[in-house]
């Protein structure tokens, strides 16, 4: 598929908001990414994510190729690294993680991966990658070495979002955290969506169809959900969601 980032504009567009499923394609998941895919194919989720923040084995890369030959809507990569690049997505999220100091996460892994990308002819959309307060440490606070935004302090989160919009980046994506214990407040994203005029992606805790439609109907563009692909009832939830999230539909 050709300009992912069309895709992404043209769907929020037509359904109000998009939906996108993160897969981690790590060994804890081995023998369930046919079913993931094939939930997330039948459940009208807009898009993949790819990423994770650890490798712990050497499969990734089949892991990712694998998903891509299932999956019946575009694979976008969620970069954990410069190591995880491979030929097989449809494009990359080129993230800055504007919240943290962390040189490495702000420009050097960006460096390191730019002449994989350009090798590779993938697509890039340039991100901020915020990272906020949901509750507990997260994998990305962790090894990032980053502190997150506290969640009360949406003028941070502000100044942060206008950074991104004023650096060019496409994106911005608010992140509380995968399985966070409170997501991104619907006030945060309201504040955020009448002051820049970029797309707003939430993900973070966001469990349930209400929880995701307040969060589109408070200005997000696009949902994040993870974690409750790997609930039991998973197939029937992720449904709820993408109904729950295409508003206009």
């Amino acid at each position: 598929m050709k300009n992912i980032y069309k895709y992404l504009l043209e769907t929020c567009e037509r359904k109000g908001a998009g939906h996108i499923v993160l897969i981690d394609p790590d060994r804890k998941n081995d023998g369930s990414f046919e079913t993931y895919v094939e939930i997330v194919n039948n459940s009208g989720a807009d898009a993949i994510f790819i990423g994770g923040s650890l490798m712990m084995d050497g499969q990734f890369h089949e892991r990712v190729a694998k998903i891509k030959a299932l999956s019946n809507v575009p694979i976008i990569f969620f970069p954990g690294g410069a190591n995880q690049l491979n030929e097989h997505y449809d494009a990359i999220l080129f993230m800055s993680l504007l919240s943290g100091r962390n040189p490495q996460y702000l420009i050097g892994e960006q460096v390191v991966s730019a002449p994989i990308i350009s090798d590779l002819k993938i697509e890039t959309i340039p991100t901020g990658y915020l990272l906020l307060d949901g509750g507990g440490k997260s994998t990305v606070e962790f090894m990032s070495a980053s502190h997150p935004i506290p969640l009360n302090r949406t003028d941070i989160t502000e100044a942060h979002a206008l950074a991104a919009q004023y650096l060019g980046m496409k994106l911005v994506y608010l992140e509380a955290g995968s399985g966070a214990q409170t997501p991104v407040p619907t006030e945060t994203i309201q504040t955020l969506s009448e002051k820049v005029d970029i797309p707003l992606i939430v993900g973070g805790g966001i469990r349930t169809p209400e929880d995701a439609e307040k969060r589109v109907r408070s200005g997000a563009s696009f949902i994040v959900t993870g974690t409750v692909l790997e609930t039991s009832d998973s197939s029937s939830l992720m449904q709820e969601l993408a109904s729950a999230i295409h508003v206009t539909e």
